[in-house]
């Protein structure tokens, strides 16, 4: 992708402020074009390691073209501080979805599982893997599509990884038991295990493991196992609810082979059932709900956790176990 200068762009109202960037809309003055502009903080710009990551952002971007991909349309600097230039998705996120209603229907969750798993399909054909799938990263519009984005902690397999220094590994209520170990290898199956998270909870109304704090989520991460989805939603198809237990296995191999095996179970689903012209209003409407139930940027800052942070949970849960043991 071509290096694009910052006078392309007239920069407009701030969609949201991350923790290495903010992002404005902005329209392209040569078209006329609508995009979103990110642009590196100034107190960051210095930081080479930071600045290291923001580059290897775009150029994760620049390597994906998929219709549930956000979309990238090249980067460049402007005075010390690096900027790309990427689609706008007019609407809301997954989050503010299940914000609103709780939970999906499971049909809803079909739905929009598919261009998920597409999704990530094609990042993982390109050696990415997202490392950070959750409700907030998934940007949809008021006609339901979805697009995957926020790449900023992907992994490129073909590179080395900038996160061995340890700064992000991911959002806790989502993480793989192997992210939450610091496994020096992490595979396209870390995603598969976030999915299972987000479609569990789409289905059911809240994520698989839950807790007042980060230790008590990890512990369930790696040692607990989920309640049954027909606890919440007796209705969910068996296939369904048998694939999403599979994902969350504990051990990768032990989970499906790739998404796209993930995306043929929900389509052979949505294939058996009969399109309804009144099952797509009422779901437009509940996005339109959500969208516009309240002022919310879409582009949040990620929920990281440093390995210092995991290191001292660790220690904490040890020492619990420890105490547990002798009392006994």
């Amino acid at each position: 992708m071509a290096k694009r200068r910052f006078e392309e762009f007239e920069l407009g109202d701030v969609l949201g402020v991350g923790t290495v960037g903010t992002v404005y809309r902005a329209t392209e003055v040569a078209t006329g074009d609508v995009v979103a502009v990110k642009v590196l903080l100034p107190t960051l710009s210095q930081d080479p390691n930071i600045s290291s990551r923001f580059e290897r952002e775009m150029l994760i971007l620049s390597k994906l073209d998929h219709p549930n991909i956000v979309g990238y349309y090249g980067g460049g600097e402007h005075d010390g501080q690096l900027f790309y230039v990427m689609e706008t998705v007019e609407g809301g996120t997954m989050k503010q979805l299940l914000r609103t209603h709780g939970k999906l229907t499971w049909e809803e969750s079909i739905r929009y599982g598919i261009p998920i798993c597409s999704a990530l399909q094609h990042a993982h054909n390109h050696g990415i893997v997202h490392r950070d799938l959750k409700p907030a990263n998934l940007f949809m519009t008021y006609e339901g599509d979805v697009k995957l984005g926020d790449f900023g902690i992907a992994l490129d397999q073909g590179e080395a990884d900038l996160t061995n220094a340890g700064m992000t590994v991911g959002s806790f209520l989502y993480m793989a038991p192997e992210q939450i170990r610091g496994e020096e290898i992490i595979s396209s199956h870390c995603d598969l295990y976030s999915l299972g998270c987000l479609l569990y909870e789409m289905v059911c109304g809240s994520p698989p493991f839950q807790g007042m704090n980060f230790a008590a989520v990890f512990d369930q991460h790696l040692n607990g196992t989920p309640l049954p989805i027909d606890q919440f939603t007796p209705e969910c198809p068996v296939l369904l609810r048998e694939a999403i237990t599979q994902l969350l296995a504990k051990s990768p191999h032990d989970r499906p082979f790739n998404a796209r095996t993930i995306q043929g179970v929900m389509s052979e689903l949505k294939y058996n059932w009969t399109e309804d012209e009144l099952r797509f209003k009422q779901e437009a409407e509940r996005l339109k709900i959500a969208f516009d139930a309240d002022e919310y940027f879409v582009h949040q800052p990620a929920s990281e956790i440093s390995w210092k942070t995991i290191g001292l949970i660790f220690a904490v849960i040890a020492a619990l176990i420890a105490i547990t043991t002798l009392s006994n």
